[in-house]
């Protein structure tokens, strides 16, 4: 399962809830399915039978939960989806699930550390790197992070853990 989303607060009385979209541009999220929600740790299908673009975000409504109450049993869930429903990338494009776990090494070899996850700006994404000198917030942009070998499992960055 890729994690695509969460719950958010219920929207209205009607059983309609506020979703937070992990995908770029937000509303892509409704373009996968069938959507899985982890609840004690299990991964178990949701029935979608509504969802449209609010604001800025996605609100959605579930077969079967039609009262402001049930829904907000789903606040702060996440939304998964089978790892096959998402398109394949582009050469140097990255989901960021592939990204977490990366062990990154700076251009002169020394040892960074590795991706912990990623945090998204607005301006470009951000690499967290955990690693001996502790954590390092660094870019995610071609000028800073040369090199991405998914097979080799390490990125190559233009950083030092002194910076």
């Amino acid at each position: 399962m890729v994690v695509v989303g969460k719950f958010g607060a219920a929207y209205g009385v009607k059983g309609w809830a506020r979703i937070s979209s992990f995908t770029v541009p937000a509303l892509n999220i409704l373009r996968y399915e069938p959507w899985y929600v982890r609840s004690d740790g299990d991964w178990r299908p949701l029935e979608v039978d509504g969802a449209r673009s609010h604001q800025k975000g996605v609100v959605a409504h579930l077969d079967g939960v039609d009262d402001r109450t049930a829904i907000e049993g789903y606040k702060g869930l996440e939304i998964g989806v089978a790892e096959e429903v998402l398109p394949a990338t582009e050469e140097n494009e990255y989901y960021w699930k592939d990204l977490v776990g990366l062990t990154v090494q700076s251009g002169d070899g020394a040892a960074l550390g590795r991706v912990v996850r990623l945090i998204e700006t607005g301006a470009h994404d951000v690499l967290v790197v955990e690693g001996d000198a502790g954590q390092v917030l660094i870019p995610f942009v071609r000028q800073i992070v040369t090199s991405v070998d998914l097979s080799a499992g390490r990125m190559i960055a233009q950083w030092q853990a002194d910076y």
